[in-house]
């Protein structure tokens, strides 16, 4: 399914601006991640890390690593937290408020797999909630290879303005969307936005007025 996706050109600019903005990102964060290590591993004595393959660039699969917000067991499931989610620790739900969970995928950024802004990268096998209410895997969602085209973003329209527990097809759209009006300027504003949220600890509030 995923072996005919042919890349969309990047802005010029576009890879440049994710190695800068992520090294001065890694440079600035690197004081705290000793302190989430510790935090998350005194929470429950459970791993620090937590991984998961992922879909990326031209249907690649690539290994994105976060740091640990669910109970120990809680992602054996492959599906996506929603709103109060049990399974998710008290330490994780400060990670997840702020986006400090997401740190360890800035390594992720500078070696290619992934980039500040852009779709979200799926979890393979991944199982959602279809329109008519049945379980669909994102693969079988309209859109999935449109998105593939370009590579998973950090953030993104969709992360930032959607629920997270919107219908696929509704955040697809909004990838969509961005993957054919994407620009220097606009990863610039869409970054710049992503930060205000973490200061503000508002992440698990999107979708609603920021």
């Amino acid at each position: 399914m995923t072996e005919d996706i042919e890349p969309k050109p990047e802005p010029l600019l576009k890879r440049p601006l994710d190695v800068v903005v992520a090294t001065i990102g890694l440079v600035l964060t690197a004081p705290l991640w000793p302190l989430l290590v510790v935090a998350v591993k005194v929470q429950d004595g459970g791993p620090v890390f937590y991984s998961q393959r992922r879909w990326g660039r031209g249907g690649t699969v690539f290994t994105v690593r976060k740091f640990r917000t669910m109970t120990v067991g809680g992602n054996a499931e492959v599906r996506q937290a929603m709103t109060n989610d049990p399974r998710i620790t008290r330490v994780g739900r400060l990670l997840r408020s702020t986006g400090l969970d997401e740190l360890p995928q800035i390594l992720a950024i500078l070696r290619g797999d992934m980039s500040l802004i852009g779709p979200r990268a799926l979890a393979v096998g991944e199982v959602v909630t279809g329109a008519d209410g049945s379980p669909v895997r994102y693969e079988d969602v309209p859109g999935f290879s449109e998105r593939l085209r370009v590579r998973p973003g950090l953030s993104g329209r969709a992360t930032i303005y959607l629920p997270k527990d919107a219908p696929a097809t509704e955040k697809f759209a909004e990838d969509l969307r961005y993957i054919e009006q994407q620009s220097f300027w606009g990863d610039v504003s869409l970054i710049a936005l992503s930060l205000w949220i973490s200061l503000r600890g508002k992440w698990e509030e999107r979708g609603s007025k920021l």
